[in-house]
């Protein structure tokens, strides 16, 4: 089921978003059972509206059924068993994914090769594809008591994966199996912790904090030298990871920060966890906290595309706003002969969202000098793969660790 609930794209540890909490006002769904209508809190971490046309159906309703109400935006409230609803989802998803088969020809065949279609629109075609996959996949809900419980046959225990994410809540309410799958797949992700070979222990993500699956851009700051190792601000921590190896380096202090209170708790948490609390804090600030300091590196979003979803956030950097803000704040932060480490992949270049020429010139413009660049290419698995839509993209991606000084000095 991983193939669900999985990023499309795969970034650093940056805030995640911000979300309604359950124990405030929610939209309300409503559908007609039994001849009476009825409703309940509708929720969507993902931030999409309660769907208009709402059906009920159980273990008699076959997958092309299911797959045509989807199709036609009709959600499909379950009352059937859990174990049956979740291999409906896995057959509809076959049907999204599986692919027309039409009769080739020589022609159409030299069509295709010689067809000129631009990276970006292909990205743009490729995300146009996923988000209307999530949203076909996303008609499938579920009911949930107050106390995260589902009233389903076979439905598993969820209470503990619901609460990390939710909170507590007041009412029953309607979310989509789609959903509860990232839910549970994250709450094993907290469980079991992410290992990260520059520590030689394991981070833990929260709900909402992007897991650092992604080793080279951590190995990037585990071995690059260090300008000092009396202060260091981490721009953006998410779980902390990049704090944590900070101060594994050494470095007597940093100060995190992030603007999302779940990536504050999961950072302290990992610190103490880490044992590097005396040496590291989370602490909530728009990029900067006050002050100077000889070391500040970032990890932002990788590719400048809107979000079609708050979840989004973790991998999307509409307009490169988080990057602009932190190359135009950095002179302000940092120490005299001080760094501040950019750690950027050249996906987006790859994709023609954004030109290596742009990038330096928005670093010349904030008053910043490029002292020196140390690269990494990536060893995730759709790297590799050559079916994936992107491969050509990913294939020449390079992460790289930008080490940026004022220009002044």
């Amino acid at each position: 089921m991983q193939q669900l609930v999985s990023a499309e794209l795969t970034s650093g540890p940056i805030p995640q978003k911000s979300v309604t909490p359950m124990n405030e006002p929610h939209p309300v769904i409503s559908w007609t059972e039994a001849d009476e209508t009825r409703s309940a809190n509708w929720h969507s971490e993902a931030g999409t509206p309660p769907p208009k046309r709402v059906v009920i159906a159980d273990d008699t309703l076959s997958a092309d059924s299911a797959y045509r109400l989807a199709c036609e935006g009709t959600a499909i409230l379950w009352r059937g068993d859990f174990q049956n609803a979740r291999q409906l989802l896995l057959a509809i998803a076959r049907r999204i994914d599986r692919k027309p088969q039409p009769k080739a020809t020589k022609t159409a065949k030299a069509a295709k090769t010689v067809e000129n279609i631009s990276t970006a629109d292909a990205f743009n075609k490729h995300r146009l594809a996923q988000s209307q996959r999530a949203r076909t996949l996303g008609m499938l809900l579920l009911p949930f008591e107050a106390d995260f419980s589902v009233p389903l046959r076979r439905a598993p225990d969820v209470r503990q994966a619901c609460l990390e994410a939710y909170g507590q809540v007041t009412s029953p309410f309607v979310a989509s199996m789609r959903e509860l799958l990232g839910l549970i797949g994250a709450h094993e992700w907290h469980r079991k912790g992410v290992e990260i070979a520059a520590l030689s222990e394991r981070i833990h993500p929260h709900y909402g904090v992007f897991a650092p699956t992604r080793s080279e851009y951590i190995d990037l700051v585990a071995n690059a030298p260090l300008p000092s190792t009396e202060l260091a601000f981490d721009i953006g921590t998410g779980t902390g990871v990049l704090a944590a190896v900070l101060a594994r380096r050494g470095v007597a202090q940093i100060i995190a920060t992030d603007n999302e209170p779940r990536a504050l708790v999961c950072a302290n948490e990992n610190f103490k966890r880490l044992r590097v609390n005396k040496q590291a804090s989370a602490v909530q600030a728009d990029l900067f906290p006050p002050g100077r300091a000889p070391l500040i590196v970032c990890n932002p979003p990788w590719v400048p595309a809107r979000p079609s979803s708050p979840l989004e956030h973790a991998i999307y950097d509409p307009e490169s706003r988080m990057l602009h803000g932190f190359l135009n704040g950095l002179a302000e932060h940092l120490a005299p002969r001080g760094e501040g480490w950019l750690i950027l992949s050249d996906l987006a270049e790859h994709l023609g969202l954004r030109s290596r020429e742009a990038l330096q010139g928005w670093i010349e413009s904030a008053g910043l000098k490029v002292l020196g660049r140390i690269d990494a290419k990536p060893t995730h698995p759709k790297a590799a793969d050559d079916a994936d839509a992107l491969h050509l993209a990913r294939a020449a991606e390079v992460t790289s660790l930008w080490r940026l000084g004022m220009a002044s000095l």
